[in-house]
């Protein structure tokens, strides 16, 4: 099996890129969507990565500022844009939602300005404390917190989210200014219990996806493009989501992944020879604590170990 590293936090400070764009109006909307009790300002911090998972807002998978286009990939779960028609517009090529679709009307309006207050106040901010990241993160294993990339983001590989059901990871690509997010071949597992709604990724920039199995919310300050492989969580763009070939299942759409009850298992028990997964097939190897993905052919589910 692959092992992972574990990294340890470090504190950088950090400009500010927020922007407040209609910041009083959707804080109100997310206020009046939180269920949680919290104190002091980290806790209200908390509170509101929470509920604005939780809030009618996740009902929409993908929401954009102008345009949705999704060609031959599935939605479970609402899809939006901010402008009505003619300038708004969601073009759907042979892809099913299972959802609703709002072009500029008011669930959609209001969606989109708790997206912009949400992304605001998740911006970095200076003197901020969290664990700065580089490299691919493949292999790595990360605890629940707050992880930063001062520019892009280039990832690739197994990345491994282990922690209890309340646990939150916050990601925040671009915290110079100027940073964008790009996956391939990449791939998110939860571990111990873990939540993909409680999974945010801030990008100062655009998002682009190819070929990923990805998990979390993405909030980005330009352009969405998923291509092929799966998504679990959200995606909310201040510019468009283009959709091409990717199975999505939002927050509200649906478990994460499907039929495990909201979260990655630790055990995948794919069986001998199906190739590596990235995870721990079981022990259904007779009195072995696991099987082996390494070698074998299909058909040969209890091999021993040497």
């Amino acid at each position: 099996m692959s092992q992972h590293r574990t990294l340890t936090p470090s504190t950088r400070t950090r400009r500010s890129t927020s922007r407040f764009t209609r910041l009083s109006v959707a804080l109100a909307l997310i206020t009046a969507a939180c269920s949680e009790t919290a104190t002091g300002p980290a806790a209200s911090i908390l509170s509101s990565d929470l509920s604005f998972a939780r809030s009618s807002v996740s009902s929409f998978t993908v929401l954009g500022n102008a345009a949705a286009t999704c060609t031959d990939g599935t939605i479970i779960g609402d899809v939006g844009t901010f402008f009505a028609a003619p300038t708004g517009d969601v073009t759907l090529t042979n892809c099913p939602v299972t959802g609703s679709v709002h072009v500029g009307d008011a669930a959609a309006v209001q969606a989109y300005e708790a997206f912009v207050a949400r992304y605001d106040a998740v911006a970095p901010v200076p003197n901020e404390a969290c664990t700065v990241l580089t490299g691919t993160l493949s292999g790595v294993s990360l605890a629940p917190g707050s992880y930063c990339f001062d520019a892009a983001a280039a990832l690739t590989g197994v990345l491994t989210l282990a922690g209890p059901a309340n646990g939150t990871w916050t990601f925040k690509i671009g915290t110079s200014g100027t940073g964008a997010l790009t996956g391939t071949n990449f791939t998110v597992l939860m571990a111990g219990g873990a939540v993909s709604c409680n999974v945010t990724w801030w990008v100062a920039e655009a998002a682009t996806l190819t070929d990923s199995r990805f998990i979390g919310t993405i909030l980005a300050g330009q352009a969405i493009t998923l291509t092929r492989g799966t998504f679990y969580g959200n995606v909310y763009s201040q510019a468009g989501v283009t959709v091409t070939g990717t199975e999505l299942t939002g927050c509200e759409g649906g478990s994460f992944p499907p039929n495990n009850g909201g979260q990655d298992k630790d055990k995948c028990n794919q069986g001998v020879g199906n190739g590596p997964e990235g995870c721990d097939p079981g022990n259904s190897n007779h009195r072995r604590p696991t099987n082996d993905e390494n070698g074998g052919v299909p058909g040969q589910p209890g091999r021993k170990q040497p």
